[in-house]
């Protein structure tokens, strides 16, 4: 890694960066992520887990992956193909968007009712805490950099700019929105056990769709970049569903109520 000292002359946080951190980093999260995701289902979701298993079947996770490869790659290569210096590249964003349209789309033709998605949640928001870290300590080549700013917390990430460090941000949102997942779990809180997944997209979506303003990426509309709509759209989505959730909920705990029949009157 290269970057001796702390701070540099001009004020702002050297970071030491690396090409091989990204890789390192995400195989951090592939098994962090694994080993949360094996521990929630331990702890608190083997039944709900295992309740959705039988219903599914094995075509609902060729569906779930084959849209995270397809929405990943497509996303992020539309974003750097619109640089000065187009590549091709994936983004975690774009992967979980592909992923929710794929399965969404094979649970309708199953017609299966309901979130799926609660398995996942420990262990995508635990990926996307390590693996940013990898995005940050990649550096520059990464192509996940801020803005330049003035702030105290300013990073030089090799160019002596002084930027956002915003995969941290990321990273931070994420560990805090994890912190009070596991609280809601503790608790078997409703939200937590039953609509885990839609808080999370809710969450991600929010907190990256800020961080968006911090990118120097190419704008797609207005003030917006691409991953401000794909963002916004997974906020929208987990709303919607969120809403679905606790509107069936409502229904059913009505249903379950004792009805007043005729042989209940006085007499």
């Amino acid at each position: 890694m290269r970057g001796a000292q702390l701070r540099s002359s001009y004020g702002v946080i050297v970071v030491p960066t690396a090409a091989w951190a990204h890789n390192a980093f995400d195989l951090a999260a592939w098994a962090s992520g694994a080993a949360v995701g094996y521990g929630l289902y331990r702890w608190r979701l083997k039944g709900a887990t295992e309740r959705i298993a039988g219903r599914v079947g094995p075509g609902y996770f060729i569906s779930l992956a084959a849209g995270a490869v397809a929405g990943g790659w497509l996303v992020g290569s539309a974003n750097t193909l619109q640089d000065s210096t187009p590549a091709l590249s994936h983004s975690v964003a774009g992967a979980l968007a592909g992923a929710i349209v794929a399965v969404e789309a094979y649970k309708l033709v199953r017609n299966i009712r309901g979130s799926t998605g609660a398995i996942f949640v420990g262990s995508f928001t635990t990926g996307v805490i390590v693996g940013r870290l990898g995005c940050f300590f990649t550096g520059l080549p990464d192509r996940t950099y801020g803005t330049p700013t003035s702030l105290p917390w300013a990073v030089d990430l090799g160019d002596h700019v002084g930027r956002h460090p915003v995969q941290l941000y990321e990273s931070v949102s994420m560990a805090m929105f994890l912190a009070v997942y596991l609280w809601g779990l503790a608790g078997r809180a409703p939200w937590a056990m039953r609509r885990g997944f839609y808080a999370m997209t809710i969450a991600y979506g929010a907190q990256r769709f800020c961080w968006e303003f911090l990118k120097p990426y190419p704008k797609l509309v207005g003030p917006f970049n691409l991953f401000h709509v794909l963002t916004l759209g997974l906020v929208i989505y987990g709303w919607i569903w969120w809403a679905r959730s606790r509107a069936d909920e409502r229904r059913s705990q009505v249903g379950a109520l004792s009805v007043l029949r005729p042989d209940h009157e006085p007499v």
